[in-house]
């Protein structure tokens, strides 16, 4: 099956295919892959089929950063076959693959498909949005024991959204759970960090979009978010564009942009995959989720201040459990 057809066929996403080996593409990388510029819906991505065996999972990183400078976009491993081991270590360096008729993953557009792979059989889909923020309310909550019934009306949530948001964690060995009467409880032997590693592979960037619309048409308070939160959070200097989150954008669709066009009369909106208020508890989005939203940031000082944060993070949990 062409990666095409089997894009298609398995997520609908439509693939057109352009420059082949685009220039000036190095001897050391010509040698290793064939590279074939594509589109992805409309969204630029590079496919990159290895030649040989594949590299140290260290080199392969590499090389696919040089490749995404070049043609300034996504690049996509592309094989015909992936071992387990292979495959954990592309997931855990969120390397983007596509192992044609078993797995997809496009950590890029918070995509992971998983059929089957070679000496293993389960099936894995990325994780649903209500799924991510009861996983991230309950870390939060320090694990260790919750009822299903407080984080649904923490959360806003219906009796069926809770139903098939613990049901896939449970799937995925995030947590366990457990009938006391007319209650559930959610629990789990981790802690707030060690479950948040495990779960790194499944969790999806909240942030579907990103529109520019003027600083004066924003009449409803919206939490910051982007690099505008990170400096809350850490000792980064704020960006010179405000970034805030909603949950939909639909207001201001006639007035915004899909560019920034004025960095003093605008400012970023993303549109969230869930409402960021349902976690946040100041004025900027939850720090968990703006991790995710910034984890692709290849610049040191973002990654060094998103460390920062996450360990804040789990020292207040920890002096809240203490």
């Amino acid at each position: 099956m062409e990666k095409m057809e089997y894009l298609y066929h398995v997520l609908g996403i439509r693939t057109a295919y352009e420059n082949d080996d685009p220039k000036p593409v190095p001897n050391y990388i010509y040698a290793r892959y064939h590279v074939q510029e594509v589109t992805l819906d409309g969204k630029k991505a590079a496919f990159v089929y290895p030649k040989a065996e594949l590299d140290s999972v260290n080199a392969i990183k590499k090389h696919l950063e040089r490749i995404e400078r070049i043609v300034g976009a996504p690049a996509i491993l592309v094989m015909n076959r992936l071992t387990y081991r292979q495959k954990v270590y592309l997931l855990r360096d969120h390397i983007p693959f596509i192992v044609e008729g078993k797995q997809i993953y496009l950590p890029f557009m918070a995509i992971y498909l998983q059929e089957r792979c070679d000496g293993e059989k389960q099936t894995v889909t990325a994780m649903l949005p209500s799924a991510q923020l009861l996983l991230f309310y309950y870390i939060y909550h320090g694990c260790g024991e919750l009822l299903t019934s407080d984080a649904s009306q923490a959360l806003s949530f219906t009796a069926t959204s809770i139903s098939r948001a613990s049901r896939q964690l449970e799937e995925m060995a995030l947590i366990q759970t457990e009938k006391r009467g007319v209650q559930k409880v959610i629990f789990s032997d981790k802690t707030p960090k060690e479950l948040f590693d495990v779960a790194k592979n499944y969790l999806c960037n909240p942030v579907k979009r990103t529109v520019y619309v003027p600083k004066a048409d924003i009449k409803e308070d919206l939490l910051m978010s982007g690099y505008s939160a990170l400096s809350e959070y850490s000792m980064l200097n704020p960006p010179t564009v405000d970034c805030c989150a909603a949950e939909s954008i639909a207001t201001w669709d006639k007035i915004s942009s899909g560019k920034l066009q004025n960095s003093v009369d605008q400012c970023a909106v993303e549109l969230w995959r869930y409402d960021p208020k349902k976690l946040a508890d100041g004025e900027c989005v939850d720090r968990l989720s703006l991790a995710l939203a910034l984890r692709g940031d290849k610049d040191e000082r973002i990654e060094e201040a998103i460390e920062e944060m996450l360990m804040q993070v789990w020292r207040d949990i920890d002096g809240k459990r203490n």
